[in-house]
């Protein structure tokens, strides 16, 4: 029994050593953390933004590992969700910025000149998925 145990042990912490460096492989490669401050002109706070990344990872992991019930209200929880959008934006934004999407998407449906209508179908999709989600499957 005690075999099985450190054996379930083993296996879940080398999958967490391994997904976790999957991702800060992932983030490293592609340096989306120095464009995001690049993009914030905030390049003097880019402690703050990986420490921020790896809190939000091991406080992510822990919240999904136990039955967490927070009792917060409504107003706190929106501003919650509006800065965890803006991080998620952010972050989408820098990753397709390096890896230079939007610019070969645009050139491919010869749409160049107009790459800012591009965008804001892409912003406007984004809030009204958005929304649409809130509206309809969150019961407040």
């Amino acid at each position: 029994m005690i075999i099985l145990i450190i054996s379930v042990i083993f296996v879940g912490l080398a999958s967490g050593f391994a997904v976790g460096a999957g991702f800060v492989a992932f983030l490293t490669v592609l340096g989306v953390i120095p464009r995001i401050t690049q993009l914030t002109k905030t390049q003097s706070k880019i402690h703050y933004y990986e420490v921020s990344v790896i809190a939000g990872v091991v406080v992510g992991g822990w919240i999904s590992l136990n039955p967490v019930t927070l009792h917060i209200p409504v107003f706190f929880m929106s501003i919650v969700g509006a800065l965890s959008g803006i991080f998620n934006g952010m972050l989408a934004a820098a990753l397709t910025e390096v890896i230079n999407v939007l610019p070969i998407l645009a050139k491919r449906i010869g749409f160049h000149e107009k790459i800012v209508y591009l965008l804001m179908a892409m912003v406007f999709g984004k809030i009204c998925g958005s929304l649409f989600q809130w509206i309809y499957f969150i019961d407040l």
